[in-house]
Parts: structure tokens; C-alpha cells; sequence
């Protein structure tokens, strides 16, 4: 009896990557990405993360897929990050956006901004809603930056708000709204979809 290889799971397709559900099978990846201090600077996290944490965060998810949707960006069948909307709002229509591009081999080549920008469109043109917010600590110029290509901009400057590296850092945080961020959609999608969507 041969075995055929399942096809993979598509929720959202980029140029260059995909976008899926979670799976149980990610656990290993998210806990060598967020251990890393490298990696885990910029989340802030002080603790070591076991498995058994990452498994019940894994199983909590479902009870919560109206308020928060997560999702694997994978390259070539590969996970390489992961990417989330939180606190969705829906009467307000807003909620937060966060992201964790685990491959360091992978930093600074626009996987961050095309994954965000996917899931923006996704965010508007789909959930409907309206104003996404986001928070760097402010020794994360890059993920300023990539935000700020997205179409977010500063709203505020938390004065010395978190602890880190040995002082305090400023929280800076990021907004975006639908109707800013569609012009600029129209302008740049055709660098972000396959071309079977464009």
C-alpha cells in the first residue's frame, strides 16, 4: 500500500511564504527560538521556557480563537517564526499584532514585513477590523523599522518602562489604521501576494 504525502496547509500565501494554524509539532521550534537569548530579547522573556508551558499555551489556544488567531510563517515547508493577533476587540475593532522571526540566518530580509503585511490584509480586508496596535522595547530598531514600512506609526513613548541588558528601556507603541493602511496596500501588494492573487 503506497503512502501519499499530504499537501500542505495553506491559511494565508505570500510571495515567498506561507502562513498556518499552529501545531503541536511547532513546540520543539518555538522553545529553541525563544530560549535563544538572541531571540528572546526582544520578547522580553526572563525565564526559561519548557515544554510542558509550551504545550498547555499550545492547548489553551483553541478556547481562545475569538480573541487570539496564531499562526507558523513557514519558508519551503520550514517553520521560521511565528505571528499572532491578540485582545481582538470586536466591538472597538482593534486588537494587537505580534511577531517572532525565529531563524536568526533569516533576519533582515523582509520575511518579517512580508509576513506582516499578509496578515494585515487578512486583519482588514477580512476581520474587518480597524486600528492594530503594536510595542517594541526600544533597543529593537529593526523591529521599528519593519513596523513602520508595514504603515504603523508612533503613538506613544512609555518612558523608561521596561528593564533590560542591565537598565531601562523605552516601550514604544505602534498603530495602525484600515484606512491609511489601504493606500498603501494598493501600492505595494504586488511585492507581497503570489502572483496568482495579485
Amino acid at each position: 500500500m503506497s503512502h501519499t504525502t499530504q499537501p500542505p496547509i495553506v491559511f494565508l500565501c505570500g510571495k515567498r511564504i506561507v502562513l498556518r494554524p499552529v501545531a503541536e509539532s511547532d513546540i520543539p521550534y518555538f522553545l529553541r527560538w525563544i530560549n535563544d537569548p538572541e531571540v528572546g530579547q526582544f520578547m522580553n522573556w526572563i525565564f526559561p521556557i519548557t515544554e510542558a508551558s509550551e504545550k498547555k499555551w499550545y492547548d489553551s489556544l483553541d478556547e481562545r480563537k475569538e480573541t487570539d488567531i496564531v499562526l507558523t510563517i513557514m519558508l519551503n515547508s520550514n517553520p521560521i517564526g511565528i505571528i499572532g493577533i491578540h485582545d481582538i476587540n470586536w466591538k472597538n475593532r482593534q486588537a494587537t499584532t505580534g511577531a517572532l522571526l525565529g531563524e536568526k540566518t533569516l533576519w533582515s530580509q523582509g520575511y518579517g514585513t512580508e509576513t506582516k503585511m499578509i496578515l494585515l490584509d487578512y486583519i482588514f480586508n477580512t476581520l474587518n477590523l480597524r486600528k492594530i496596535c503594536s510595542s517594541v522595547i526600544g533597543f529593537n530598531g529593526r523591529s521599528k523599522r519593519y513596523s513602520e514600512k508595514c504603515g504603523y506609526k508612533v503613538e506613544a513613548v512609555l518612558k523608561d518602562h521596561i528593564f533590560a541588558k542591565g537598565k531601562y528601556w523605552d516601550e514604544i507603541q505602534l498603530a495602525v489604521f484600515r484606512d491609511e493602511w489601504l493606500t498603501l496596500w494598493e501600492e505595494t501588494k504586488n511585492d507581497f501576494l503570489p502572483e496568482t492573487h495579485v
